[in-house]
């Protein structure tokens, strides 16, 4: 991807049409990425932000 941080672009169902997956050493570093990077892109109209606690994992044998 063309911005640093980005490691996942979803097309998604529901309130919202794509979600975006990046990783930040800081909240400042992140609000500048989604201030100056992905807000100024042509046909974002808003954002919004959720932070990762904590996550969890099971593997599925029928996914990979």
């Amino acid at each position: 991807f063309k911005i640093d941080g980005v490691r996942e672009i979803s097309e998604v169902t529901g309130r919202f049409d794509i979600m975006v997956t990046m990783y930040a050493r800081s909240l400042n570093d992140m609000h500048k990425v989604v201030s100056e990077k992905i807000g100024k892109i042509e046909g974002i109209l808003g954002s919004e932000s959720f932070i990762e606690m904590k996550r969890r994992t099971k593997s599925m044998p029928y996914m990979p």
